[in-house]
């Protein structure tokens, strides 16, 4: 038994990347990353859905994250993902009229978002990334979660891609550091910028090194290199992955092969959420009103499909 890191580094990037879901699965025996072997590694996909789900809502008024965390049960998942656009305040007292109502409804946290930027040149702005993703540490802290997700950044003029790493690594270091003490992880999102290939966040994990950085994998979210789709880079990422968020079509507007990605997740013994991420901005996107539930619905039945849950 190997953990999925060291399988990583055997096999190489490359390797992984190129044979698909067979790296992860069939004969190797994989463990989440800083998960001793002993545990199970039996995939466990579990539906949830992302505020962002209904965020035109969300941003005019029109829903509260009270709202989100009732809907959940409407849409009978398990977890919802609370971002920090929605969020009213960061005053103890609300976060814990969240956390209550939640629990009182049986529905998990499956993490929080914040949009602090580690591509920052400047030594100061650095330092002031970090105390920003303290910040949002001790409020997901306060919301019970386990998991934040964060992000690297866009590149500035000039930028090299090197640098941004540095960057990135230096924070995100000493942000996990923290985050251990509260048993939180950090989940960098492949997104725009430094992290849109997978390359990039594998060597910021590699570097990082800790139980308690990870990727939240968005799966729509790479950009195709001349070696790499985007099935392969999320291959790439699995075995870092902490989170998932999943849309049904690619920025492109194809369409997103949802059986094979849910037989990647399973055959890389990858045990989180499967969190419905809807984009309504796309181009012949239905409302969130029927968009969503139509989303999760798909999410729900693979989920049963490939796992226990």
């Amino acid at each position: 038994m190997v953990s999925r890191r060291e399988f990583v580094k055997q096999v190489g990037l490359g390797a992984l990347a190129g044979s698909g879901i067979s790296a992860v699965g069939g004969q190797v025996a994989v463990a989440p990353p800083g998960q001793d072997a002993k545990y199970s590694t039996e995939a466990r996909l579990i539906p949830g859905c992302c505020a962002y789900s209904y965020n035109e809502d969300l941003r005019r008024g029109a829903m509260t994250l009270e709202d989100v965390i009732l809907k959940a049960i409407d849409l009978r998942v398990l977890a919802v993902d609370m971002t920090a656009y929605y969020f009213k305040s960061t005053e103890e007292e609300y976060l814990h009229g969240l956390r209550k109502l939640a629990y009182r409804h049986g529905v998990a946290f499956s993490g929080v978002a914040c949009g602090v930027s580690m591509v920052q040149a400047d030594a100061a702005k650095r330092a002031e990334s970090l105390n920003q993703l303290k910040k949002w540490i001790d409020v997901t802290d306060h919301l019970g979660a386990s998991h934040l997700r964060i992000f690297a950044g866009e590149l500035p003029p000039g930028t090299t891609v090197k640098d941004a790493i540095d960057w990135t690594v230096e924070t995100m270091k000493a942000a996990c550091d923290y985050s251990g003490k509260k048993g939180i992880v950090l989940g960098l999102e492949d997104h725009e910028g430094l992290t849109q290939t997978a390359d990039p966040c594998v060597e910021i994990m590699q570097r990082v090194n800790s139980p308690f950085a990870g990727i939240n994998l968005d799966i729509t979210n790479f950009i195709a290199t001349p070696t790499q789709d985007a099935y392969a880079q999320i291959a790439a990422c699995l075995p870092y992955a902490t989170n998932s968020h999943i849309r049904d079509h690619f920025y492109d507007g194809t369409l997103v092969d949802m059986d094979r990605i849910w037989q990647m997740f399973a055959r890389a013994g990858y045990q989180g959420y499967m969190l419905a991420e809807y984009e309504v901005r796309m181009p012949d996107r239905l409302q969130a009103v029927v968009g969503v539930p139509k989303l999760v619905h798909q999410i729900r039945a693979l989920c049963e499909k490939y796992s226990t849950v």
